[in-house]
Protein backbone atom coordinates (compact mmCIF):
# COMPACT_ATOMS: atom_id res chain seq x y z
CA UNK A 1 0.00 0.00 0.00
CA UNK A 2 1.30 3.55 -0.73
CA UNK A 3 -0.25 6.62 2.03
CA UNK A 4 0.58 10.16 0.66
CA UNK A 5 0.18 13.28 3.16
CA UNK A 6 -0.05 16.56 1.72
CA UNK A 7 -0.36 19.97 3.63
CA UNK A 8 -1.89 21.38 0.40
CA UNK A 9 -2.27 24.73 1.70
CA UNK A 10 -6.03 25.41 0.59
CA UNK A 11 -7.32 22.99 -1.41
CA UNK A 12 -9.17 25.60 -3.76
CA UNK A 13 -6.08 26.84 -4.86
CA UNK A 14 -4.06 23.74 -5.18
CA UNK A 15 -6.88 22.71 -7.42
CA UNK A 16 -5.63 25.59 -10.01
CA UNK A 17 -2.13 24.25 -9.32
CA UNK A 18 -2.71 20.78 -10.32
CA UNK A 19 -3.57 18.80 -7.54
CA UNK A 20 -6.10 16.44 -9.41
CA UNK A 21 -3.40 15.78 -11.48
CA UNK A 22 -0.57 14.66 -9.09
CA UNK A 23 -3.75 12.92 -6.88
CA UNK A 24 -3.91 10.40 -10.02
CA UNK A 25 -0.76 9.98 -10.65
CA UNK A 26 0.69 9.25 -7.62
CA UNK A 27 -1.85 6.81 -7.47
CA UNK A 28 -2.03 6.27 -3.57
CA UNK A 29 -4.18 3.78 -1.85
CA UNK A 30 -4.85 6.17 1.04
CA UNK A 31 -4.56 10.10 -0.11
CA UNK A 32 -4.42 12.57 3.52
CA UNK A 33 -4.95 15.97 2.97
CA UNK A 34 -3.73 19.16 5.61
CA UNK A 35 -5.45 23.01 5.39
CA UNK A 36 -8.02 22.24 3.11
CA UNK A 37 -9.36 25.93 4.02
CA UNK A 38 -12.95 24.61 3.18
CA UNK A 39 -16.63 24.27 4.40
CA UNK A 40 -18.91 22.15 3.29
CA UNK A 41 -20.79 22.27 -0.27
CA UNK A 42 -17.30 25.03 -1.20
CA UNK A 43 -16.03 22.29 -3.29
CA UNK A 44 -16.59 19.57 -6.10
CA UNK A 45 -14.08 16.90 -6.31
CA UNK A 46 -14.87 13.66 -8.21
CA UNK A 47 -11.85 11.62 -7.05
CA UNK A 48 -13.13 8.18 -8.66
CA UNK A 49 -12.52 4.71 -6.90
CA UNK A 50 -12.39 6.86 -3.19
CA UNK A 51 -14.15 7.25 -0.24
CA UNK A 52 -13.90 10.63 1.40
CA UNK A 53 -13.80 11.90 4.74
CA UNK A 54 -13.55 15.35 5.77
CA UNK A 55 -13.59 18.14 8.83
CA UNK A 56 -14.08 21.50 8.53
CA UNK A 57 -13.38 24.07 11.00
CA UNK A 58 -15.75 25.97 12.22
CA UNK A 59 -13.76 29.14 11.33
CA UNK A 60 -14.57 29.81 7.70
CA UNK A 61 -11.11 29.73 5.32
CA UNK A 62 -9.05 28.25 8.11
CA UNK A 63 -7.20 24.78 8.50
CA UNK A 64 -9.04 21.38 7.73
CA UNK A 65 -8.14 18.31 6.95
CA UNK A 66 -9.55 15.59 4.65
CA UNK A 67 -8.91 11.79 3.92
CA UNK A 68 -9.14 9.86 0.77
CA UNK A 69 -9.37 6.03 0.26
CA UNK A 70 -9.33 3.61 -1.65
CA UNK A 71 -10.14 1.09 1.34
CA UNK A 72 -13.76 1.64 3.12
CA UNK A 73 -12.40 2.19 6.93
CA UNK A 74 -14.65 0.19 9.88
CA UNK A 75 -14.82 3.33 11.86
CA UNK A 76 -14.13 6.87 11.36
CA UNK A 77 -14.06 9.70 13.98
CA UNK A 78 -12.84 13.56 13.81
CA UNK A 79 -11.55 15.21 16.35
CA UNK A 80 -10.10 13.79 19.77
CA UNK A 81 -13.30 13.93 22.20
CA UNK A 82 -11.41 17.10 23.68
CA UNK A 83 -13.69 20.38 23.00
CA UNK A 84 -10.52 23.43 22.83
CA UNK A 85 -8.99 20.88 20.23
CA UNK A 86 -12.25 20.25 18.28
CA UNK A 87 -13.65 23.29 16.78
CA UNK A 88 -10.31 23.75 13.97
CA UNK A 89 -11.30 20.69 11.47
CA UNK A 90 -7.53 19.36 12.60
CA UNK A 91 -7.93 15.54 13.10
CA UNK A 92 -9.64 12.26 11.20
CA UNK A 93 -9.03 8.83 12.39
CA UNK A 94 -10.19 5.74 10.26
CA UNK A 95 -9.57 2.46 12.02
CA UNK A 96 -8.64 -0.58 9.32
CA UNK A 97 -7.87 -4.26 9.94
CA UNK A 98 -4.05 -3.97 10.88
CA UNK A 99 -4.06 -0.52 12.08
CA UNK A 100 -5.47 3.20 12.81
CA UNK A 101 -4.76 5.83 10.39
CA UNK A 102 -4.62 9.68 12.21
CA UNK A 103 -4.39 12.40 9.97
CA UNK A 104 -3.93 15.12 11.47
CA UNK A 105 -2.77 19.24 11.40
CA UNK A 106 -0.61 20.73 14.02
CA UNK A 107 -1.47 23.85 15.42
CA UNK A 108 1.04 26.40 14.78
CA UNK A 109 2.50 28.39 17.51
CA UNK A 110 2.83 31.48 15.45
CA UNK A 111 4.51 34.59 15.44
CA UNK A 112 5.71 35.91 18.62
CA UNK A 113 4.95 32.40 20.23
CA UNK A 114 1.22 33.68 20.96
CA UNK A 115 0.22 30.00 20.83
CA UNK A 116 3.17 28.38 22.42
CA UNK A 117 1.07 27.57 25.43
CA UNK A 118 -1.63 26.24 23.84
CA UNK A 119 0.08 24.19 21.61
CA UNK A 120 2.10 22.52 24.91
CA UNK A 121 -1.58 21.66 26.13
CA UNK A 122 -2.53 20.11 23.02
CA UNK A 123 1.01 18.23 22.33
CA UNK A 124 0.27 16.45 25.74
CA UNK A 125 -3.70 15.54 24.90
CA UNK A 126 -2.96 14.64 21.24
CA UNK A 127 -0.02 12.14 22.87
CA UNK A 128 -2.40 10.76 25.06
CA UNK A 129 -5.23 10.25 22.66
CA UNK A 130 -2.58 8.08 20.41
CA UNK A 131 -1.37 5.90 23.31
CA UNK A 132 -5.18 5.02 24.08
CA UNK A 133 -5.39 4.02 20.07
CA UNK A 134 -1.93 2.07 20.33
CA UNK A 135 -3.14 0.05 22.76
CA UNK A 136 -5.94 -1.63 20.57
CA UNK A 137 -3.82 -1.70 17.35
CA UNK A 138 -0.98 0.27 15.94
CA UNK A 139 -1.10 3.84 15.03
CA UNK A 140 -0.10 5.35 11.63
CA UNK A 141 -0.04 9.22 12.01
CA UNK A 142 0.88 11.45 9.73
CA UNK A 143 0.15 15.20 8.86
CA UNK A 144 1.83 18.74 8.74
CA UNK A 145 2.82 18.56 13.11
CA UNK A 146 4.39 21.98 12.20
CA UNK A 147 8.11 21.27 14.25
CA UNK A 148 11.38 20.27 12.89
CA UNK A 149 12.64 18.35 15.34
CA UNK A 150 16.32 17.85 14.44
CA UNK A 151 18.47 20.42 13.26
CA UNK A 152 19.26 18.32 10.26
CA UNK A 153 15.63 18.87 9.20
CA UNK A 154 16.06 22.73 8.90
CA UNK A 155 18.14 24.40 6.75
CA UNK A 156 19.00 27.74 9.27
CA UNK A 157 19.05 26.36 12.78
CA UNK A 158 20.93 28.60 14.80
CA UNK A 159 18.64 31.69 13.67
CA UNK A 160 15.44 29.87 13.54
CA UNK A 161 16.62 28.44 17.33
CA UNK A 162 13.44 30.14 18.86
CA UNK A 163 10.76 30.41 15.88
CA UNK A 164 7.66 28.79 15.91
CA UNK A 165 8.08 25.18 14.93
CA UNK A 166 12.05 25.29 16.41
CA UNK A 167 11.83 25.86 19.85
CA UNK A 168 13.07 23.62 21.93
CA UNK A 169 9.95 22.71 24.03
CA UNK A 170 8.11 21.62 20.36
CA UNK A 171 11.03 19.79 19.62
CA UNK A 172 11.06 18.04 23.36
CA UNK A 173 7.25 17.15 22.86
CA UNK A 174 8.13 15.23 19.42
CA UNK A 175 10.98 13.65 21.41
CA UNK A 176 8.67 12.36 23.96
CA UNK A 177 6.30 11.33 21.29
CA UNK A 178 8.85 9.54 19.48
CA UNK A 179 9.71 7.84 23.14
CA UNK A 180 6.41 7.12 23.63
CA UNK A 181 6.68 4.26 20.91
CA UNK A 182 6.84 5.68 18.16
CA UNK A 183 8.84 6.08 14.26
CA UNK A 184 9.72 8.76 12.41
CA UNK A 185 9.54 6.81 9.54
CA UNK A 186 11.71 8.93 6.87
CA UNK A 187 14.45 9.12 9.91
CA UNK A 188 14.45 5.33 10.10
CA UNK A 189 15.17 4.71 6.10
CA UNK A 190 17.42 7.78 6.20
CA UNK A 191 18.92 8.77 9.47
CA UNK A 192 21.76 10.77 7.66
CA UNK A 193 19.51 12.37 4.68
CA UNK A 194 20.59 16.44 4.80
CA UNK A 195 18.59 18.73 2.61
CA UNK A 196 15.70 16.71 2.81
CA UNK A 197 12.78 19.31 3.72
CA UNK A 198 8.80 19.22 3.12
CA UNK A 199 8.02 23.13 3.68
CA UNK A 200 9.48 26.39 2.38
CA UNK A 201 8.40 30.02 3.00
CA UNK A 202 7.49 31.77 -0.17
CA UNK A 203 9.99 34.27 0.56
CA UNK A 204 13.27 34.98 -0.86
CA UNK A 205 13.15 31.93 -3.09
CA UNK A 206 13.27 29.71 -0.49
CA UNK A 207 12.14 27.14 -2.56
CA UNK A 208 14.62 27.50 -5.45
CA UNK A 209 17.61 27.80 -3.31
CA UNK A 210 15.76 24.38 -0.74
CA UNK A 211 16.09 26.43 2.52
CA UNK A 212 13.51 24.36 4.07
CA UNK A 213 11.94 22.63 6.84
CA UNK A 214 10.93 19.03 7.04
CA UNK A 215 7.70 19.55 9.52
CA UNK A 216 5.45 17.00 7.69
CA UNK A 217 5.27 13.29 8.64
CA UNK A 218 4.40 9.41 8.45
CA UNK A 219 5.49 8.27 12.19
CA UNK A 220 3.86 4.53 12.90
CA UNK A 221 3.99 3.01 16.03
CA UNK A 222 7.28 1.16 16.48
CA UNK A 223 5.80 -2.34 16.27
CA UNK A 224 4.29 -1.44 12.63
CA UNK A 225 8.09 -0.88 11.43
CA UNK A 226 8.20 -4.41 10.12
CA UNK A 227 5.65 -3.44 7.96
CA UNK A 228 7.49 -0.36 6.29
CA UNK A 229 9.37 -0.88 2.88
CA UNK A 230 10.05 2.87 2.33
CA UNK A 231 9.50 6.57 3.34
CA UNK A 232 9.70 9.44 0.93
CA UNK A 233 9.42 12.75 0.16
CA UNK A 234 8.51 14.77 -3.54
CA UNK A 235 9.78 18.36 -3.15
CA UNK A 236 9.54 18.10 -7.27
CA UNK A 237 5.55 18.25 -6.46
CA UNK A 238 4.51 21.81 -6.37
CA UNK A 239 1.15 23.03 -6.00
CA UNK A 240 1.53 24.36 -2.15
CA UNK A 241 4.41 26.16 -0.23
CA UNK A 242 4.60 22.08 1.30
CA UNK A 243 5.29 19.11 -0.58
CA UNK A 244 3.66 15.47 -0.40
CA UNK A 245 5.36 12.93 1.83
CA UNK A 246 4.70 9.20 1.65
CA UNK A 247 5.29 5.67 2.87
CA UNK A 248 4.84 2.37 1.43
CA UNK A 249 3.41 -0.40 3.54
CA UNK A 250 2.80 -4.06 3.27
Amino acid sequence: MKLISWNVNGLRACITKGFTEVFKELDADIFCIQESKLQEGQIELELEGYFDYWNYAEKKGYSGTAIFTKVKPQSVSFGMNIEEHDKEGRIITLEFEEFYLVNVYTPNSKRELLRLDYRMKWEDDFRNYLLKLDEIKPVILCGDLNVAHKEIDIKNSKSNRKSAGFTDEEREKMTCLLASGFTDTFRFFYPDKEDAYTWWSYMGRAREKNVGWRIDYFITSNRFEKNLIDAFILPEISGSDHCPVGIVIK
